[in-house]
């Protein structure tokens, strides 16, 4: 049953067995064809000349004089017009009182010198008298010495005669050619029946070669049924499924690594966009619990004026100002996803070349101010040109000093920023002696709304967007970011960029 069924789809004319198979006994049976006609066409030219050969060498056998001697016979035999039949016997009779010469069926003539055409034997089963050839075919064999000379010629009835021609030397004063004709029946027969012979062995090689290629063709297409199998096995849910790749076929391997590739980049595809749908609903929920908490204050300052607060001037002052601040609070979480939006939706930056160490001379007045009473050192490398946005890159400064604002002593703390060169680039530190940031929260603490102390960045107005920022800033300058941190001891944030000045 499983064989027979393995039969009919290896039979079915959309597979590719089956078209493999067919084109190729159709190439071998065009090819055995062609072959079989050339055959036939060499073996007739062969088996002529070699007819021929036969028939000159026994005429060669024959001396020059017994030819002449029989001609002569042939000739003073010939009678009147009343005496037909007499001829006929003489003819046919006249060639037995000369030498032996045995050509069945064959045809005898001698032409002499002047032209002369004798006829010294008919062949009973030849119908007609011998084919006479033009002059010059017989000036032609005269004059061949050596070489076999024949043709074939077609009589009136359509029947084909072979004719040799053979010239001979008398001891008279010209010579003559011997024409002898018999029928090619004969060796048409034989070539037929080489040819049939030639086709049916051909048919047997074409049903053997089918019978053999069926289980060589089915083992070649192993690895590509294998193929079939394991893609089937492939779905959304698991692309993490891989071909072989080293089935000992050329195109074959070069198909699986190919489809690979195309899974991998699937995989990716699927988990990135996982990852992207996983951020934005964490980015949704994170930022409604960010407005929902100065809406929810706000509502609240705005109850307690509507119930006769606002008539008492020190609880409506007080009041007012919590509302502006959660107002500006939220102002500024707005204008965070807005940048962050465009950030995501149209990186595009207006690199000018400059000197960084001048953005941070420009900006250490404000950044004195906004660290209060702690310590602010800056050591600066000058003339270190590279290309940046100086907007960006000054709201990359204020996000990562700010936040070691947040983290240190507002008496003791300490804040370094450096600028150095190194390789390929420029690289910005921004070190603090704060209270650090756990080794568990390193990895997540450029993600969106994530935040190492929650408690600490709300009493700031933190909503967990300015690294996140800083990071996306950085990377459209063709830069990295990276952290450092020992609780207890400080954090280190270093901003590489790329010296795009010197490309």
């Amino acid at each position: 049953m499983k064989s027979r069924i393995r039969f009919r789809r290896f039979f079915v004319p959309n597979s590719l067995r089956f078209q493999l198979l067919s084109r190729s006994l159709l190439l071998m049976a065009v090819l055995l064809i062609v072959i079989g006609l050339f055959q036939y066409v060499f073996m007739q030219g062969f088996i002529y000349q070699n007819q021929a050969k036969s028939i000159q060498g026994q005429i060669q056998s024959v001396p020059p004089d017994a030819w002449q001697q029989m001609a002569s016979n042939s000739s003073a035999n010939i009678p009147d017009k009343n005496s037909a039949n007499g001829s006929n016997k003489n003819v046919e009779n006249g060639f037995n009182h000369g030498p032996f010469f045995f050509i069945p069926d064959s045809t005898i003539a001698f032409i002499d010198g002047e032209g002369n055409f004798t006829v010294l034997s008919n062949s009973p089963t030849n119908v007609g008298t011998p084919p006479k050839l033009a002059e010059q075919d017989y000036q032609d064999a005269m004059n061949s010495n050596h070489r076999t000379t024949y043709k074939v010629v077609n009589q009136i009835g359509g029947a084909e005669q072979l004719i040799v021609l053979q010239p001979i030397q008398t001891r008279g004063p010209s010579g003559g050619v011997i024409q002898v004709s018999i029928s090619t029946k004969p060796l048409q027969s034989m070539l037929i029946q080489q040819l049939i012979t030639f086709l049916s062995l051909s048919l047997l090689a074409l049903i053997g070669g089918m019978l053999a290629f069926i289980p060589v063709l089915r083992k070649t297409l192993v690895p590509l049924s294998k193929i079939v199998e394991t893609v089937e096995q492939i779905d959304a849910g698991n692309l993490a499924e891989r071909l072989p790749a080293e089935q000992g076929q050329m195109e074959i391997d070069r198909l699986a690594v190919s489809f690979n590739g195309m899974l991998e980049r699937l995989e990716s595809s699927f988990e990135a966009e996982k990852e992207a749908k996983e951020q934005m609903r964490r980015f949704v929920a994170d930022a409604s619990h960010e407005l929902r908490t100065p809406l929810t204050s706000i509502h609240g300052f705005l109850e307690v004026l509507l119930r006769g607060a606002m008539n008492q001037p020190d609880k409506l002052h007080k009041s007012l100002k919590s509302m502006y601040a959660e107002s500006e609070r939220m102002k500024k979480l707005v204008q965070d996803l807005l940048l962050l939006a465009k950030l995501d939706r149209s990186p595009i930056n207006q690199l000018t070349e400059g000197e960084l160490d001048g953005i941070i001379k420009e900006m250490a007045p404000q950044l004195r101010l906004l660290a209060g009473n702690r310590k602010v050192s800056l050591r600066l490398t000058s003339n270190l040109r590279c290309q940046f946005d100086e907007d960006k890159m000054k709201q990359v400064l204020l996000n990562l000093f700010h936040n070691a604002v947040q983290y240190t002593d507002p008496e003791k703390g300490d804040i370094q920023l450096s600028l150095d060169k190194v390789a390929d680039g420029v690289e910005l530190t921004v070190r603090d002696n704060g209270s650090g940031i756990p080794e568990e929260h390193l990895p997540y603490l450029f993600d969106r709304f994530y935040r190492s102390d929650p408690s600490r960045a709300r009493k700031y107005g933190g909503a967990g967007l300015g690294l996140a920022i800083t990071k996306s800033i950085v990377e459209l300058h063709g830069g990295t970011i990276r952290v450092k941190s020992v609780e207890g001891e400080g954090t280190v944030f270093y901003v590489w960029l790329p010296d795009l000045s010197i490309h």
